[in-house]
């Protein structure tokens, strides 16, 4: 795996619309035809409607609205505006790509059944460094003896890839690998084909890991699934993707929708049933526009494994300081890669049996959040490459994008209260207000981009007749509303953190990378006020000067700063285990995998010693029931006018200005729907947005030692 150096901006600007590299020369396939048009339509959409609102915001703001502030901010509202559309728009392709299919995409039902084919060798490999050994061995052991029974297991080896540097937690792995083989084979398991590598000389990190397993055995195998050390996947799925490998010659990565599970604390439960219930939507929009050319997320996905030594080795990025060096984020670049040489990279999002884990609390999520932002900002170095995808370029921006959004968010807010600080007091910002009518439908349409995603989610749910799964089908909009008014809640402090991340990077501070926490560990006070009490302290001194010189201008600044100064209590208390299982006594944020556990996830709990009561879903005579009910038409649009306003209450009453006595849109107006357009994105969108935080692939040392010594050649070693 030899890299390749990088053209660089300029140089790739100037042959941008030159030779096309690697690019394939063929015919475009079906598939890429509905790709560009699908992707046409996105860009129509998203432009209308930033357009209208930019025109709106305009006409609103009427002539007291002007100078190079007043322009500066109108720009960044169209872009923001923007943003989130694209999200929306998205969703709501995803939702109709659900429930009417999409003959382009790869379907885990074409391939039911197929053979597969004797030399379609698999390595399934696992990398870990410094990870809690029994957790990693646990899901492992599930996964192998849920493929052993699903069959074709002799097709498949698994590895263990480790880059632990301490010697002691390197003899426990040890230890628990050999007892890993033991316990499956007194269990009727064939444990031959489970082998563990560790590298004494750990460099390049995760993907040097995976580099190194690649140069030294790579070619043994067809295909290679990568696995995080949280993940877990059934034997099910493992052969589906194989067998779409194989029905799709073409294919050189098959990247699947991981539903993450796992943890109790409540903010870990947020995040699960947040990915489980929107998250669907929004894999399903991409895979819409994106089509062959899609993401790679690093994990839970499956590769072709020789063009991926060929042609997916990364080089360094040139120059000095964050955004240079080694590249974290690689995962969207060995796609980009992958798809220049010709091969396609697909989504698929509807496969079941794909797992891992959510951080455990929202010190560990901002902590993630860093490496994400430094390494997405570094692949936007590589936009102008030559050869690669349009559709590439383009995520690579948004995942950038991803990040840079908070600054300019917050950007947004301060030129909102300018006229404050500037002590030209409310009757300034209010001067000039436009019609109420102009107003409202600035609100109408912001609410709506906030609303649409949550609302088909759950009517997704429902029209699959899914929601026993969720608690039923009033616990399931509780939930629905319990996560949404908490998205809306830690939006300021993510919007905070992720500036800052972003300053940092483009600054020059460089990371000290470890691996992500697996075990849910509540967060300590001391712990939160070091990292949140100083900007707790200084929102709080401000909100009290604000409130002094503005008594009655408090709905208009609480819903931004209040959940910074209660940022530090926030995080401890959601951190906490017993929070968690309290709401999931009553079912809240109740997910499926809680519900109903699957067989393989069961096995992997009882592995790790974690005890998780199942839920008692409702009977299905109750939905039934329900089912029932909807024949009733005024009792159905009862119920779902409910639901709609409920949701739209929740999400958005921490928000609404008081414009009726201002008679206006003021710039604090502005600065509250910066909030409501921040909690419009699902708190899962950076995790399909953004990229795992290790570096680049290239030529490894030879220093490594691998057990047992398997039957390979001498020079293989």
């Amino acid at each position: 795996m030899t890299p390749e150096p990088w053209t660089g901006v300029p140089a790739g600007l100037g042959r941008l619309f030159s030779a096309r590299g690697d690019r394939e020369t063929q015919p475009a396939p079906a598939w890429l035809a509905a790709a560009t048009a699908r992707r046409r339509l996105l860009l129509a959409l998203v432009i209308g409607s930033a357009g209208l609102a930019t025109a709106v915001l305009d006409g609103a703001a009427g002539p007291g609205h002007s100078g190079p502030w007043a322009v500066l901010q109108t720009g960044l509202f169209a872009l923001l505006f923007a943003w989130v559309a694209a999200g929306c728009v998205t969703a709501v392709m995803g939702y109709v790509s659900l429930r009417r299919g999409d003959h382009h995409a790869l379907s885990p039902e074409d391939v039911a059944g197929r053979p597969i084919a004797e030399d379609a060798r698999t390595a399934v490999v696992m990398p870990i460094c410094n990870e809690d050994i029994a957790t990693v061995v646990a899901g492992l052991r599930a996964t192998i003896e849920s493929l052993s029974r699903a069959g074709s297991f002799d097709r498949f080896d698994v590895y263990m890839l480790s880059d632990t540097g301490d010697l002691t937690l390197r003899d426990a792995e040890l230890a628990a690998w050999r007892g890993l083989r033991e316990a499956l084979a007194a269990d009727g398991y064939d444990s031959s084909r489970i082998y563990y590598r560790w590298r004494q000389r750990r460099t390049k990190r995760k993907a040097g890991n995976v580099a190194d397993f690649c140069r030294r055995w790579g070619r043994d195998y067809r295909y290679m699934v990568v696995l995080d050390a949280d993940s877990v996947m059934s034997g099910d799925a493992l052969l589906t993707m194989v067998r779409l490998m194989e029905a799709q010659p073409k294919a050189g990565i098959i990247q699947t929708a991981p539903r993450s599970c796992g943890h109790d604390s409540l903010h870990a439960r947020l995040q699960q049933f947040s990915g489980r219930v929107t998250g669907p939507l929004f894999s399903a929009g991409l895979r819409f526009w994106q089509l062959g050319e899609s993401h790679y997320w690093g994990h839970n996905a499956i590769l072709r494994v020789e063009p991926f030594m060929k042609h997916c080795a990364l080089a360094k990025l040139p120059g000095k300081g964050g955004l240079s060096g080694e590249i974290l984020s690689h995962d969207f670049v060995e796609a980009a890669l992958m798809r220049r040489a010709g091969y396609e990279v697909w989504l698929l999002p509807e496969l079941d049996g794909s797992y891992e884990q959510a951080p455990p609390h929202l010190i560990d999520e901002l902590t993630r959040d860093r490496r994400w932002c430094q390494g997405n900002l570094q692949n936007a170095r590589l936009v102008a490459e030559p050869g690669f995808a349009g559709v590439h370029r383009a995520m690579f921006v948004t995942g950038a994008m991803s990040y840079v959004a908070s600054p300019i968010w917050l950007a947004f807010v301060l030129l909102g209260v300018l006229p404050w600080f500037a002590g030209d007091g409310l009757q300034a910002a209010t001067e000039g207000a436009g019609l109420p009518l102009a107003q409202m439908m600035l609100w109408s349409a912001t609410l709506a981009l906030l609303l649409v995603p949550r609302v088909l989610a759950v009517l997704l749910v429902i029209r699959r007749r899914q929601e026993a799964g969720y608690g039923g089908r009033q616990t399931l909009v509780t939930s629905a509303l319990l996560e949404a008014l908490m998205s809306a809640v830690q939006a300021p402090v993510r919007m905070v953190a992720h500036s800052i991340f972003v300053l940092g990077a483009l600054t020059g501070l460089k990371l000290n990378w470890k691996s992500p926490s697996r075990e849910a560990t509540a967060v300590g006070w001391r712990e939160a006020i070091g990292r949140f009490g100083v900007i707790g302290a200084i929102v709080a001194a401000a909100l009290a000067w604000w409130l002094a010189g503005q008594p009655g201008e408090a709905w208009r600044v609480l819903p931004l700063a209040l959940p910074l100064v209660l940022a530090v209590p926030l995080a401890v208390l959601t951190s906490r285990s017993e929070f968690g299982l309290a709401w999931r006594r009553r079912g809240w944020l109740l997910i499926p995998e809680e519900s109903r556990a699957p067989a393989v996830l069961q096995a992997a709990w009882r592995y790790a010693g974690v005890v998780r009561p199942t839920i008692s879903a409702p009977a299905p005579a109750g939905v039934r029931n329900d089912v029932a009910l909807r024949g009733s038409g005024a009792a159905t649009w009862q119920r779902r006018a409910l639901a709609t306003v409920g949701l739209a209450m929740a999400t958005g009453v921490a928000v609404i200005p008081q414009t009726v006595a201002t008679g206006g849109l003021s710039h604090s107006d502005l600065a509250a729907m910066r909030i409501v357009m921040q909690a419009s994105s699902p708190s899962a969108a950076p995790r399909v947005l953004g990229a795992l935080p290790v570096r680049r692939v290239s030529t490894m040392p030879a220093d490594s030692v691998r057990y047992p010594v398997v039957r390979r050649s001498a020079t293989r070693t």
